[in-house]
């Protein structure tokens, strides 16, 4: 990107200077059309300046666009080689070892995760597709949401510690009417990102309440946070700090995108809160009256 922008700068500069020295070659034959050469000269130069500030512009967001694109792909392969490398080893082992059916079963249930974790990366691509290409119609039904952020909280718990990670606080039976599909990547996409985003072994909050008027959907983390320029810019397609290069958490950002779509489709509010003392609160409201 230096070297087209140093072109860039380089062609500014002469244009510039080439006018300049034109207007003052025009002043000098004649002088008595000083004013309106002037006045002319002015009036392009600030289309000139105009025109180069919104060029360059475009070249940088067609670059950031670019390294989003690349970081992308290798955010998409690092999340592919992970699970499937795990995969191969489970297998292998079952494959070249006499495991007792304890060890067989463990070692399957393991490899049934990392297939959840490639079906859930393979969805996120596919619905982030359709989204942009407004080819995805949203049906919805009328389903138990309690029973759907249970099923996925017990999904996504992570049993390596000694205490749950993932503590729920769900009021039953409560009744939504949406794409249960798209809510379900909602879900999920929430409640991974703060597993994700947390140091090991720390609490994540799932919680889910409902009133006369709206259903209230929470996620809690006790994480390194999101300033709030980013809070502006999470949601965006492709949108992740850093670079994948010296990232240590995966993901393709798409998740928050696709949340953020969903959402919307469903006329549902979210904000992006500091926990305290540290962390984030993704808090998602649902507007029920008169549904």
């Amino acid at each position: 990107m230096r070297k087209p922008l140093l072109i860039f700068y380089c062609l500014i500069a002469y244009a510039f200077a080439e006018l300049l020295w034109w207007g003052m070659l025009l002043i000098k034959a004649e002088p008595n059309r000083k004013g309106m050469i002037m006045g002319e000269t002015a009036v392009f130069i600030f289309l000139f300046i105009v025109g180069a500030i919104q060029l360059h512009k475009a070249l940088k967001k067609e670059y950031k666009l670019h390294q989003q694109q690349k970081n992308f792909l290798l955010s998409v392969t690092h999340e592919l080689k992970s699970p499937l490398a795990s995969i191969k080893l489970y297998l292998q082992t079952i494959l070249k070892r006499d495991l007792d059916r304890e060890k067989q079963k463990s070692f399957i249930t393991n490899s049934l995760k990392d297939i959840e974790r490639l079906d859930d990366l393979v969805e996120n691509m596919l619905m982030a597709t359709q989204i942009e290409n407004q080819s995805y119609s949203f049906p919805k039904e009328k389903f138990d949401f309690s029973d759907l952020v249970k099923k996925i909280a017990d999904r996504l718990q992570v049993h390596t510690c000694n205490s749950q990670t993932i503590r729920t606080q769900i009021s039953e039976d409560i009744q939504i009417h949406g794409d249960k599909f798209a809510l379900t990547s909602v879900v999920t996409n929430l409640i991974e990102n703060a597993v994700k985003y947390s140091p090991p072994c720390t609490d994540v909050e799932v919680k889910l309440n409902a009133t006369s008027n709206h259903i209230s959907f929470q996620v809690l983390d006790k994480g390194i946070g999101i300033s709030d320029d980013e809070k502006t810019r999470i949601f965006n397609k492709f949108y992740r700090v850093g670079s994948e290069d010296t990232r240590k958490t995966k993901g393709t950002g798409l998740g928050l995108f696709i949340v953020k779509q969903v959402l919307d489709k469903h006329q549902a509010n979210i904000k992006v809160k500091n926990n305290q003392p540290t962390g984030t609160i993704f808090e998602v409201t649902f507007n029920t009256h008169g549904s």
